[in-house]
């Protein structure tokens, strides 16, 4: 039996996705993330910035690469990865990633003061999501389907939704 490995974290990217071909021709994406997490320390409200780095393949690589972007905010849900291996110095050196197995991304707008229709993305990105689950759709197709359509909203303007018609998905 397996043991559980899972995560799951929001934060936004600390640089545009670096997307590579391995000698096998399998495609990989990397980037890394940032997660804020605030507490209170004495009357003091403190901000603890934490870094993640995480890895894409497949077909969610090339969607990650595509609609991905230095600043942008995303959930990521997948599995931790640790890396060993024995350095020039002789010394093991180990490293913690996390292997993504399902992005959603935030609203992209031109307008950052569009709160409105930031209301509107997370309601639509949630119905969209929930409708492929419904299909049987496996979790990284399911970003691969949600980025496209949050990025053809909101960067081209061309499409509007009306929040009755989501409604139906909604739970």
């Amino acid at each position: 039996m397996n043991n559980l490995n899972s995560i799951l974290i929001e934060g936004n990217m600390v640089r545009d996705p670096l997307l590579k071909t391995t000698p096998k021709g399998n495609i990989v994406c990397n980037f890394t993330i940032a997660s804020n997490r605030y507490h209170r320390q004495e009357s003091n409200v403190e901000r603890e910035v934490s870094f993640f780095d995480i890895e894409v393949w497949g077909k969610l690589a090339s969607a990650c690469a595509d609609h991905g972007r230095k600043g942008r905010g995303v959930r990521v849900v997948g599995r931790l990865k640790q890396d060993r291996w024995v350095g020039s110095d002789g010394k093991t050196h180990t490293r913690v990633a996390i292997v993504a197995e399902h992005i959603e991304y935030r609203p992209d707008f031109k307008n950052p003061g569009d709160f409105a229709a930031g209301a509107e993305a997370r309601f639509s990105d949630s119905a969209a999501t929930y409708a492929h689950m419904a299909a049987g759709s496996r979790a990284g197709i399911l970003a691969e389907a949600a980025a496209p359509a949050c990025s053809d909203m909101y960067e081209e303007e061309e499409e509007e939704i009306k929040i009755e018609e989501l409604q139906a998905f909604a739970f």
